[in-house]
């Protein structure tokens, strides 16, 4: 019982600090970008709306060479979202393709 406690203690605590200590992957880029993480999200999800599950910072052909990446959950299919991370285009908006 006093691990259960424990765990419930960790569940309702953690998903605050885990969304405020998150480092997505590519943030080292950030620098060179025009458009935050933050605006690129809205981007994505005026584009795609669903629950992100993973989000990151790449260099990558077409547009700029760099774009936010986002996994988006809509309706049980998994779709990626590509956003420009110059100018705010969306690039991509498709089923994610096998990696």
């Amino acid at each position: 019982m006093k691990y259960l406690n424990v765990l419930l203690a960790l569940a309702i605590v953690s998903p605050g600090v885990a969304s405020s200590a998150f480092a997505y992957t590519g943030e080292n880029l950030a620098k060179t970008a025009k458009i935050t993480m933050e605006q690129a999200t809205e981007v994505a999800r005026r584009a795609r709306p669903g629950e992100i599950a993973h989000k990151e910072l790449e260099r990558e052909k077409g547009g700029s060479g760099l774009r936010y990446s986002f996994d988006v959950l809509s309706r049980g299919v998994t779709y990626e979202v590509g956003v420009d991370a110059q100018t705010g285009k969306v690039l991509e908006n498709g089923h994610e393709s096998a990696r």
